[in-house]
């Protein structure tokens, strides 16, 4: 369910509330922080659990000029949807779709020359040129080419592009630590990427763009930035790092909320044992609600005995352990009606706990909060 209104549509069983509004925001203060930059909404993951199509097309409103994906496949699903301009994509497996990806224009990451001969066949194969972009590893050892592999990458793309089977569009890399500010391996990283990306200049490549700046980087790094910055998790309102910052010190706005309508408020007694386990037992005659979210939605079982919900304007934890489908709150002698709202994490300016309260809670990051809220939870798009 994908509904775009300007103001909250009825209750749900459950809701994440995607505020457009806030996103065009976020992206607007994003590229101030680029200064000149070009700016890539990353919307890879369904837009981080938001909702990639509606996502993408607002942060275009805001003056992204890229869109970029991990798979090809999603990429390929922004473009059947219409979505215009450039569009980069970068987790490639042997056999990838690369003539539907070169046919509808996409950039595609190569990182190795397995890549190389597999997007250059496939570029002859459609009569089309292919958009490549080399991909180093300049430290963070996950994708990527490795500095000493590079030359040879960077001459077989060149004689692939003297052929007119791709043009070498970009020069980028990844960040392992730009989140840990003062960390070595950024400024080790950094001058890596400048050497690599003047190896492959002097032999002939001209890029449109260059590029190593994530959200961590875009946000405290302006010697990163280069041609274009890569904003994913601060597009959607949440700080890289808390180390770094809250999203308000950035002048970013949280944008989704998750809700959900309670099922059942009842009275019990005391040493009553609740959910799976009975690792919570109530220390006095007390109310519980039941609220409809589980692990199944990507509540994550680690809140169990500490996952903060808002109910009526006071602050819940989860009582004793989430369940598939549920968890449960003790109300402490509260009677709220069945139907009203527990709202898990939002904006937080409402009192409201937030994705990061979450991630604390859990002992992970808020990324993993958002991202996994599952398909069964209606993504409710406002302020469209």
């Amino acid at each position: 369910m994908n509904e775009t209104s300007a103001v909250p549509t009825a209750p749900l069983r459950a809701r994440a509330e995607i505020d457009l509004g806030a996103l065009r925001a976020n992206v607007r203060a994003l590229r101030a922080r680029a200064g000149g930059a070009h700016l890539m909404a990353v919307v890879k993951s369904d837009a981080y659990g938001h909702g990639a199509v509606p996502c993408a097309r607002a942060a275009l409103q805001a003056g992204a000029t890229w869109l970029g994906t991990a798979t090809p496949e999603e990429a390929l699903a922004l473009r059947a949807a219409g979505l215009p301009g450039r569009i980069m994509c970068w987790l490639w497996v042997p056999g990838g779709p690369w003539r539907q990806a070169i046919e509808a224009d996409l950039d595609v990451a190569v990182s190795g020359m397995w890549a190389l001969r597999e997007v250059t066949g496939a570029a002859r194969e459609a009569g089309r040129t292919a958009r490549v972009q080399l991909k180093a590893d300049t430290g963070l050892g996950r994708n990527g080419c490795q500095p000493e592999d590079w030359p040879e990458l960077v001459g077989a793309a060149l004689q692939a592009e003297a052929a007119g089977l791709v043009k070498v569009t970009g020069l980028w890399s990844h960040f392992a630590c730009a989140d840990e500010p003062g960390h070595p391996s950024i400024a080790a990283q950094l001058d890596r990427f400048r050497e690599m990306v003047a190896y492959a200049e002097e032999r002939g490549v001209e890029p449109e763009v260059r590029h190593i700046a994530n959200s961590p980087a875009t946000l405290t790094l302006p010697e990163t930035h280069f041609d274009l910055v890569r904003t994913g998790i601060a597009m959607y309102g949440i700080s890289p790092s808390p180390e770094l910052g809250t999203p308000a010190d950035f002048g970013l706005r949280p944008v989704m909320t998750l809700s959900a309508s309670l099922a059942l408020v009842k009275r019990v007694p005391g040493g009553h044992g609740v959910s799976y386990g009975h690792h919570y037992v109530t220390p006095g005659e007390t109310t519980l609600g039941l609220v409809p979210l589980g692990y199944a939605d990507g509540i994550p079982r680690h809140a169990s005995g500490g996952g903060p919900v808002l109910i009526d304007g006071k602050l819940r934890t989860v009582a004793g352990r989430v369940a598939m489908d549920q968890f449960v709150v003790d109300l402490g002698g509260d009677e709220p009606e069945p139907g009203t709202l527990a709202v898990l994490f939002g904006p937080g300016d409402g009192g409201e706990p937030t994705a990061e309260d979450w991630a604390q809670v859990c002992g992970t990051i808020a990324y993993e909060i958002v991202t996994r809220i599952g398909t069964r939870v209606p993504r409710v798009h406002v302020n469209g």
